[in-house]
């Protein structure tokens, strides 16, 4: 405990100025844009070296180009997070891009994911399967991946993983039920990770967001969507379900950037949150106290 205490007070003072993560590796899926481009990038700032993965990637390279430019380390991996060959393949090259005996994996970042919105009566059972199948068995798959390069005895670097949620999985939403159902279920996956991970020295977050301006935020009308199975999905919110005012329900009054909620994410990342793990961080502006 003593060494761990020592460990943890080293890098808060000596590897500061180098940045939070300095000479870590962090995976983060969906970080192609939005919410998952902001931490790639914030995360890079801080020291990190950053595996990009992202369902288009050219995408994921543009990012990787965008930190490696301002004198960071990155790595682009395209890939659907829920094909069966994705966690083998993200932390094969991740392994592989790693320069030994530098630990391999410190931070995992489930943030991939998109809304398949339906009124519940009308939701046919592949909008929910596919909404499960990529915000509930995506990570956990590949955090089982991962077990053998993080869950290490003795190992006192920092490590941890972090499981995106969002208010919905908290309080419910209206034309979510898929969505809620598995931002919810995602909770009870961290805190199973925390429990059976901590002994190892592996902490387990979530962090549940509120309203952050991303595509799936964006008016509808925008004709933003994503590919599933063949089919083009809409994302964002139809105009006239956002009322007079979209943030009258958020004390802040206004929505979040997605700089900002990376910010939530890097510090449960990041050595300051060193004896945080099983939380749910609401990054909401106040909504939903």
């Amino acid at each position: 405990m003593a060494d761990r205490l020592a460990q943890v007070a080293g890098h808060l003072t000596n590897t500061y100025s180098r940045g939070l993560l300095a000479g870590e590796v962090a995976i983060i899926t969906g970080a192609a844009q939005g919410i998952g481009r902001s931490c790639a990038l914030l995360f890079a700032k801080e020291g990190a070296k950053v595996v990009v993965t992202d369902l288009d990637e050219k995408k994921a390279q543009v990012v990787v180009d965008e930190i490696k430019s301002a004198g960071g380390d990155a790595l682009a991996v395209g890939g659907d997070v829920a094909a069966d060959d994705f966690p083998e393949k993200v932390i094969s090259a991740t392994i592989k891009s790693v320069v030994l005996p530098s630990p391999p994996i410190n931070h995992i970042v489930n943030n991939a994911g998109f809304t398949y919105d339906r009124m519940l009566h009308t939701t046919p059972d592949e909008a929910f399967d596919i909404i499960i199948r990529v915000h509930v068995r995506a990570p956990f798959r590949l955090i089982r991946a991962a077990a053998p390069h993080m869950r290490i005895k003795g190992n006192t670097e920092n490590r941890s993983i972090i499981n995106v949620s969002s208010t919905s999985g908290l309080h419910g939403n209206v034309g979510q039920a898929n969505y809620a159902a598995a931002k919810s279920a995602v909770i009870g996956l961290t805190k199973t990770v925390c429990k059976e991970w901590g002994t190892f020295g592996v902490r387990a977050n979530t962090v549940a967001f509120g309203f952050v301006q991303t595509r799936l935020t964006a008016p509808k009308e925008n004709g933003e969507a994503i590919e599933v199975n063949g089919k083009k999905v809409a994302l964002g919110i139809p105009t006239g379900n956002r009322g007079p005012n979209p943030f009258a329900a958020i004390p802040l009054g206004r929505a979040a950037t997605p700089d900002e909620a990376a910010g939530g994410v890097l510090f449960l990342a990041s050595p300051l949150a060193s004896f945080v793990s099983g939380h749910t961080l609401e990054v909401t502006g106040g909504a939903g106290i």
